[in-house]
């Protein structure tokens, strides 16, 4: 029997290879999820072949690429109340996410759960994810796992009506530190977030990136998220932490959306100080 509670949401684009090795795993789910692929305007035949060979799979075909955003596409889709993300190189190990989904009926002020993300064939933890049980943040009472500010998407699961209210991913970030504005913007909401190692994510990190490219987009969006949520000298701070050679392609790419990163800023901030 499928877990009414929970459906996937990934994205895709130009990665048919590594997405077709992965539906399988997560067609295989004992939850048996309702899946939703969001494709971002591949040119690969991803759509043709995903519709060919898995005819369960809602699959939405953007006219372009969204980045990161194609997710509010799935969650919108979706109708169930949790909704798991996954990349086209992830998935949930078996029985995660009903484990996941009884952690949110229990905690209702929670929004947002990170599993446990393990890394390649040699199934290395995710270094992000040791950082996240090194958390500092204190739990609320009963909260779960270890409080966060931030997740990582290939591994998480929300509860749909946080997300909306948050108002999903902001498409201007693209791929690559997206989700710390969201997360940002569900702790003001007064929602809780936590990563719950009990919980496992299998991460195969696809052999198309391109790692100049999503290095500049992690610098652009720390400065974009930096510039629009933290206090001066705190976004000051990150600023110049930036400043190394490896990063100047991300701080070049930053200072021109500066002009929008400041209007949002006024607009999030509710004052041109802070």
């Amino acid at each position: 029997m499928a877990d009414p509670r929970v459906s996937l949401v990934l994205i895709t684009r130009n990665r048919r290879d590594d997405l077709l090795r992965t539906l399988p795993r997560l067609e295989a789910l004992p939850e048996r999820p309702a899946i939703h692929l969001v494709d971002n305007a591949s040119r690969d035949g991803t759509v043709a072949a995903v519709r060919e060979r898995f005819p369960r799979v809602d699959v939405v075909a953007l006219p372009e690429n969204r980045g990161g955003a194609a997710r509010n596409v799935g969650v919108g889709r979706a109708d169930t109340p949790y909704v798991a993300f996954n990349d086209d190189d992830s998935y949930w190990a078996p029985g995660a996410l009903a484990r996941a989904a009884d952690l949110l009926d229990a905690h209702p002020r929670l929004a947002l759960i990170n599993a446990h993300i393990l890394v390649g064939d040699e199934q290395r933890p995710d270094p992000v994810c040791v950082e996240m049980a090194e958390s500092p943040l204190p739990l609320a009472p009963g909260q779960p796992g270890y409080a966060l500010r931030s997740f990582i998407a290939c591994g998480a699961i929300v509860r749909r009506s946080a997300f909306l209210q948050a108002g999903g991913f902001d498409a201007r970030l693209g791929i690559g530190g997206e989700e710390e504005l969201l997360g940002h913007n569900l702790l003001r909401a007064g929602w809780q977030q936590s990563y719950v190692p009990e919980l496992v994510v299998y991460h195969h990190p696809s052999t198309t990136r391109d790692p100049g490219r999503r290095s500049a987009v992690q610098a652009r969006n720390a400065l974009w998220t930096a510039w629009l949520i933290r206090p001066r000298g705190a976004a000051l701070r990150t600023t110049l932490r930036m400043l190394r050679p490896h990063a100047l392609r991300g701080v070049l790419d930053a200072a021109r959306g500066a002009p929008w990163v400041w209007r949002e800023r006024r607009r999030l901030l509710g004052s041109t100080r802070s």
